[in-house]
């Protein structure tokens, strides 16, 4: 049986609903069973932690309590993804890591203690170390008690494992299970082999994830799991593993290791219709009680007080303070364009400097005279001398854009604007594209713009500031909406665009902010956004240059 076609075919057929980014994900994975390239499906290891969890593990609390676990589609599914996606040539398993996101009271305790029970018992590792892990150790305890409870219910289970004082055992492989919080002081020196994060939304910052992903390092085919509502805290590492999650899904990041499956409402003012609330609880009806929900929903519609609380944990919807600018589909376009096309042609150019922190960038602006459309170039630099610790800590693909030529590193600790000179001197001297002017980021270095000045570049200062910036940003914005800008379709450009959001003045006017957490930069966007300042202010007179 193939759980993941099942599951499909019901989502297909209009039998379930699910939200965009789950149906989107499993789309995917469809199409890499039917076309397998380095990764193959093998339905045996797919199905054989379901066998296992319906056959040995049995329910601990409330009407079902002794019954069996008899898992839900979408449960069968997300294990058949999880654990039957294999590399072809070594037989290991694909995913490492993987992001469950589901509300509250859809059976993830239970199906997450069934898979902790397989992988202390059944999935082949000696010495197994399984591990469930929150900010707090009776956050962690709450899943440990549970499969402790489930196997006590089991009689095949019970024979075999043993409860000790902190942990689980099971003597034949010598492997064990064991609750630990933040503070715990057993965190270093651990061999994991399964890593479960219970409410992501709640941890604070990377280290315990760093943490539990580092101690996976000796083995052959770990995995963590990372299993959440929504929350409330933001700029945390939730926002950071969400952010990823999204911009695998949606195809602006590849990681063949990570398994992002995102139940949410695709749009905030869905909770309040009954037909879509299934997009964030695919165990409503079954698992999820529906008058429960109901009763909570009106409640909320009458209590401000109480909306919060069911916006995040009912339906996983971020409580956030700004709104994005755009939509994905506003933003996303995928036509490119080859840079030799512009050869002796004129631009204008945008900078966005920093100094160690956010990204460095900047842009040509080039457009075609008969047909208007804009075309975007841009270089983005980095630090060289932390680059490999930002790549591991912050989690965004920077070695990749580093290989394709999409960014390059300054030597030592901050940013060289040598190095930027000498970019607009490169597309100079190589292409014959000279931009008319330059606006930067009136906040930029003055010896660069000097600097700059001396090889001949028309300098502007672009005030960062509604007066300056709202227009521009609004003819941007449209622009983009109409598919008028080309950016070759560079990730970083597209990344930027995605975490920017707006600041909206007393008199409706708009400048750009950070939409998400602080290590989701913008600072692409802001370097087209300067470009766009000289297009707006020059607009006619680029035009005749042209």
């Amino acid at each position: 049986m193939n759980y993941i076609f099942e599951y499909w075919n019901e989502i297909e057929t209009g039998k379930l609903l699910v939200s965009k980014r789950v149906y989107r994900q499993y789309q995917k994975l469809v199409n890499e069973i039917h076309n397998p390239g380095q990764y193959i499906f093998d339905e045996a290891k797919a199905n054989k932690p379901i066998e296992f969890i319906e056959r040995f593990c049995k329910h601990s609390k409330g009407e079902w309590a002794g019954k069996p676990v008899i898992l839900e589609p979408f449960q069968k599914a997300y294990i058949s993804a999880l654990f039957g996606f294999v590399d072809k040539e070594t037989g290991l398993r694909r995913y490492c890591e993987t992001m469950f996101y589901v509300a509250r009271k859809n059976g993830k305790t239970t199906m997450l203690s069934g898979i902790a029970a397989y992988m202390l018992v059944a999935d082949g590792e000696g010495g197994a170390e399984i591990f469930s892990t929150a900010t707090k150790r009776d956050q962690a305890r709450l899943l440990f008690d549970e499969t402790h409870n489930m196997i006590k219910q089991s009689p095949e289970l019970s024979r075999h494992i043993k409860k000790r004082k902190s942990d689980l055992y099971f003597p034949l492989t010598m492997s064990r299970f064991q609750p630990l919080g933040k503070n715990s002081d057993t965190l270093d020196g651990l061999n994991a082999h399964l890593v479960i994060m219970d409410e992501l939304h709640g941890v604070r910052d990377r280290n315990l994830y760093e943490v539990m992903k580092q101690s996976q390092s000796a083995r052959r085919q770990p995995l963590l799991i990372m299993i959440t509502t929504a929350g409330t805290v933001r700029e945390c590492i939730f926002d950071d593993m969400y952010s990823y999650a999204c911009n695998v899904v949606d195809g602006k990041f590849q990681d063949d290791s990570f398994l992002p499956i995102l139940y949410e409402l695709d749009d905030r003012e869905e909770w309040t219709d009954f037909n879509k609330w299934e997009k964030a609880n695919p165990g409503l009806g079954t698992i999820k009680k529906v008058d429960d929900l109901t009763r909570k929903v009106e409640k909320a519609k009458h209590s401000p007080k109480d909306i919060s609380g069911v916006l995040t944990k009912d339906f996983n919807i971020r409580d956030t303070i700004s709104s994005a600018w755009l939509t994905w589909d506003d933003i996303n376009n995928e036509k490119t364009f080859d840079l030799a096309r512009f050869k002796n042609c004129y631009a204008i150019g945008g900078a966005d400097l920093s100094i160690t922190t956010d990204l460095t960038a900047a842009t040509l602006l080039m457009m075609d005279k008969d047909t208007q459309e804009r075309f975007i170039h841009q270089m983005y630099w980095l630090p060289r001398d932390n680059f490999e610790k930002r790549v591991q800590m912050d989690k965004i693909p920077y070695d990749k854009w580093l290989q394709r030529g999409l960014l390059r590193l300054c030597n030592g600790n901050s940013i060289n604007y040598s190095d930027v000179t000498a970019w607009f001197l490169e597309m100079v001297n190589s292409y014959g594209i000279t931009p008319l002017w330059i606006y930067y980021d009136s906040y930029s270095a003055k010896y660069w713009v000097e600097e700059m000045e001396s090889n001949g570049f028309i300098m502007v200062r672009c005030i960062q500031g509604a007066k300056t910036l709202s227009l521009p940003m609004q003819m941007m914005g449209a622009d983009l909406q109409a598919k008028k800008i080309n950016y070759n379709d560079n990730p970083i450009l597209k990344w930027c665009l995605t975490n920017t959001g707006i600041l909206t003045d007393r008199n409706g006017n708009i400048t750009p902010i950070k939409n998400q957490a602080a290590k989701m930069r913008i600072d692409g966007a802001a370097s087209m956004l300067d470009a766009y300042t000289g297009l707006f202010e020059h607009y006619e007179e680029f035009i005749r240059a042209l």
